[in-house]
This record gives C-alpha cells, sequence and structure tokens, in this order.
C-alpha cells in the first residue's frame, strides 16, 4: 500500500476528493461563522471533529441551519480554516 498521499495535499481542482460530509451545529450570522461536525478533510489531512468555520461567502450563512446535513469543502484562506464550498447532501 502506497500512504505517500496521506501527508500530501489534494490539488484544488481534485473536488471530488476534498469534500467532505458534515452536519451544521450552529449558525453565527454575527461572527459569520459555520458549526459543523465533519468528516475527514482529506485536502488538509484533518481528522473528523467539531469546529466553527469562517465561511467565503457570507450568503452561506442563510443557506443552512442547525442539524442540515451538508457537503463541504474547508481550505487554510489567509491562515483561518474557511468553507470555501457548502451544498445539500444528498
Amino acid at each position: 500500500h502506497d500512504h505517500s498521499r496521506h501527508a500530501t495535499p489534494v490539488p484544488a481542482q481534485d473536488d471530488a476528493d476534498a469534500m467532505a460530509d458534515g452536519e451544521v451545529k450552529f449558525v453565527d450570522k454575527s461572527a459569520g461563522t459555520l458549526t459543523i461536525q465533519h468528516g475527514p478533510l482529506t485536502n488538509l489531512n484533518m481528522p473528523g471533529m467539531t469546529m466553527a468555520f469562517n465561511v467565503q461567502d457570507p450568503a452561506m450563512l442563510g443557506r443552512v441551519k442547525a442539524g442540515d446535513k451538508i457537503r463541504l469543502r474547508v481550505e487554510f484562506v489567509n491562515d483561518v480554516f474557511t468553507v470555501t464550498r457548502l451544498e445539500a447532501a444528498n
């Protein structure tokens, strides 16, 4: 088994691999954050956990509510973990 890819960030164009499953726990419109319980974020080599994320587009905050199942992409933008893609889970 080749494990060399585990520590290597996934290229930005590899969106299918970089989307993670999650559940919205809290929407904080005043802070511009979503608290999300997420699965592994493969592009960041981060295990699943619950944490608050900034959002790239403030409109994302109005599209979800606590309890929603989502698919998301998180990137490290300006030294902050930021949701850059968000969609309803199928």
